[in-house]
């Protein structure tokens, strides 16, 4: 009996590594197999922000896909300077890293300038899900916001929603 458990041990831990080592040559996330992702500047597709922003900002998604749930995504946006995002929130965590240019964030309701935050190129900033926020531009900025999807904008004022202005 003792010998029976010793081999069915022996064969156990010999698929456990067989297992793990498969799985380093072939990692599996829930967006599928994993692959490399290197994105120089000038290789970024540039196109119009989502119908969420004010008309004015460019949007490129580096990696994965905002819109989905539960699954990781990079994208960059650039404002014109003095672009403005009247107070919203997101219902995921908001991860920002300023590349170029400086980004103004406060905090609260309303959209008050003098109680932003300047943000130059090179900071970071999380807004957890739900905190409301807002955002000005000095100079042409660009950002880099990563995180969980799904991304998307809710206004605290509906009045401020791009989507309502009419056409």
């Amino acid at each position: 009996m003792t010998r029976l458990r010793l081999i069915v041990l022996v064969f156990a831990v010999a698929i456990g590594i067989s297992v793990a080592i498969a799985q380093t040559k072939k990692p599996i996330t829930k967006q599928g197999l994993v692959h490399h992702t290197a994105v120089a500047p000038e290789e970024m597709k540039w196109g119009p922000a989502p119908p969420s922003l004010p008309p004015g900002a460019e949007l490129a998604v580096i990696s994965g896909d905002p819109s989905k749930a539960g699954l990781p995504f990079a994208m960059r946006v650039k404002f014109p300077d003095g672009y403005r995002v009247a107070p919203h929130w997101h219902p995921t965590d908001e991860n920002v890293t300023v590349i170029q240019g400086t980004i103004n964030i406060g905090t609260g309701d309303k959209f008050d300038e003098s109680a932003a935050k300047q943000l130059p190129a090179g900071s970071f900033a999380v807004m957890p899900k739900r905190m409301h926020h807002f955002a000005l531009a000095t100079g042409e900025t660009i950002v880099q916001i990563h995180g969980i999807g799904p991304f998307a904008i809710n206004y605290v004022n509906p009045a401020d929603d791009p989507r309502n202005k009419p056409k």
